[in-house]
């Protein structure tokens, strides 16, 4: 169309009217224009986002859905390790932001989808109440409102840590007249002339429970100008441990009392004094929890530092212990093993997990159809010990005579079957030859209803360890390889126990503090704290 080919009006008012609209039109051409621009960047960009989560869902999905396969467990599957869930949280970070961008390119009037139900917060917090009353219009003025109901939400609110000094004023008097002064005693502390309360449990929780080392924690105390020497705190971790190793001592005694122990190791790497480098040494763990087979008695772990790993820590260690000790399958337990036809030591009950995880790396690479069967078989094992759990000893066993026998006959015989047919410098061959020299302390599950099937209990323990070492990267010494060790086991034990290790510790130390009877040492374990 030529601007001859136009029907304009002839009157100046309605070409004016004419001129702005097409005015108006081109304006909002422009900015639909720019609005699809905006939109497409943030396609673009969204596009980019998702593809880089693809890249990592295809790890997680390995990690999700392999390690269910490899669990076979409810109880076990809930132990995500410390790698698949940093995982999880960066998809989920990912999403949100996918998501934040999604919902600002639909506008404030575009509908948005509903928010998931949540639990809702916990009665003992604390609750600001705030009240939002609504504007009053000039329309409203005279009139009287009547209360018909009220919108109600909770938010998560959170105050950092916050420091304080506590002044102490003792004053002295004289009485006229008299000779004599008269003062209160100074209060008794854990770290005496020292500058921190009782509170400094806030600092070991924070180490060896939460994994924050300490030249962390100085830098955030000095984000409040609290200016607290890395070197004067682990001064007083080593006090704390020194003061709380009468706790822990008494820990390992009572776990020396159950009728079955699980024991598992770890490497604590340790600075060798004067050469600035580390070697390695160990925490031996060694727990207690009764639950599983129907008993009273509360869960909990014991930690010891050694600078190797041999049979001699363990004979140390459990001399005397006469009761069923589950292991991973590591020679050195067999230190205290009974010997045959004896009761003189501890009897070994292996970890069918260990032997399992052998097999699992295969039938991931769908490299084996035994080690696939296998893992379908134990699977069932798994199952039937998921039925059963809290049942008393008796009814466990007569339940795994009656239905896992079955199995674990039918895969020590697929194993022994398998062996003569293939290489025995494969993989395969090496996870049958685990199994095999291993089948009585295997079997013994089959014949004790106390006995677990794997040794899930004391490696749930022994975790939290290795994600505090990971951050920490070494002990500083064998003394505060020892300290972790102490302090370690009561922390661990508290949480076992569902019981906040902070509020356990700094009441423990206010009363470790004040000269609590040793005599009456039970009391102050974290199983029996009451605030």
């Amino acid at each position: 169309m030529t601007p001859a080919d136009l029907d304009l009006p002839d009157d100046v008012d309605a070409l004016k009217a004419m001129i702005l609209s097409m005015a108006e039109k081109a304006s909002r051409a422009d900015a639909l224009e720019g609005e699809v621009a905006d939109l497409k960047a943030r396609n673009a960009d969204a596009d980019e986002q998702i593809a880089k989560l693809k890249q990592v869902l295809k790890a997680f999905d390995r990690y999700r859905y392999g390690r269910r396969s490899e669990k076979q467990s409810k109880n076990i599957d809930a132990d995500l390790d410390e790698q698949g869930a940093f995982v999880f949280e960066e998809i989920e970070t990912g999403i949100a932001a996918i998501q934040a961008l999604v919902e600002k390119g639909r506008g404030p009037g575009a509908a948005r989808r509903a928010p998931r139900p949540r639990k809702g917060f916990p009665p003992h917090l604390e609750r600001i109440h705030v009240m939002i009353e609504p504007d009053e219009l000039p329309e409203h003025a005279g009139k009287q409102k009547i209360l018909i109901g009220e919108d109600t939400s909770e938010r998560l609110d959170v105050i950092p840590p916050k420091f304080r000094v506590i002044v102490t004023h003792r004053p002295k008097y004289a009485f006229k007249n008299e000779d004599g002064v008269i003062q209160a005693l100074a209060p008794a502390h854990i770290v005496e002339s020292g500058i921190p309360t009782e509170a400094l449990a806030y600092i070991a929780v924070s180490k060896y429970g939460d994994g924050l080392p300490l030249y962390r924690q100085e830098a955030i105390f000095l984000r409040d100008h609290v200016d607290v020497d890395r070197g004067l705190m682990a001064r007083w971790m080593g006090k704390l441990g020194f003061e709380l190793e009468i706790l822990a001592d008494y820990t390992f005694s009572q776990i020396k009392r159950g009728e079955r122990i699980f024991a598992d190791e770890t490497t604590l790497p340790t600075l060798v004094p004067g050469s600035g480098s580390a070697k390695t040494a160990y925490l031996w763990a060694y727990a207690r929890d009764d639950r599983p087979f129907g008993g009273n008695g509360p869960p909990m772990v014991a930690y010891r530092f050694e600078d190797r790993r041999s049979g001699d820590c363990v004979a140390r260690h459990l001399d005397g212990y006469r009761g069923i000790l589950q292991i991973d399958g590591y020679t050195a337990y067999n230190r205290v093993a009974r010997p045959e036809q004896g009761n003189d030591g501890a009897l070994l009950a292996g970890c069918w997990a260990h032997s399992r995880r052998r097999f699992y790396e295969l039938h991931a690479s769908d490299s084996s159809k035994v080690a696939t069967a296998t893992i379908e078989e134990m699977g069932a094992l798994w199952a039937i010990e998921e039925k059963m759990r809290g049942q008393s000893p008796d009814v466990r066993v007569a339940t795994r005579q009656a239905a896992s026998a079955a199995v674990v006959a039918d895969l020590y015989k697929l194993w022994q079957d398998t062996m003569p047919r293939i290489s025995g410098k494969s993989k395969l061959a090496e996870a049958i030859r685990y199994a095999i020299n291993r089948r009585e302390a295997f079997e013994q599950f089959l014949h004790d209803g106390r006995i677990e099937i794997d040794s899930n209990i004391v490696e749930r323990a022994i975790r939290p360890q290795a994600i505090v070492r990971k951050n920490s990267l070494f002990a500083g010494n064998a003394g505060g390889g020892r300290t972790w060790a102490t302090i370690s086991t009561l922390i661990q034990t508290a949480k076992m126990n569902d019981v906040d290790p902070l509020a356990w510790l700094t009441q423990t130390l206010e009363r470790m503090a004040a000269g609590w009877p040793s005599s009456d040492i039970d009391a102050l374990m974290p199983w029996n704290f009451q605030k």
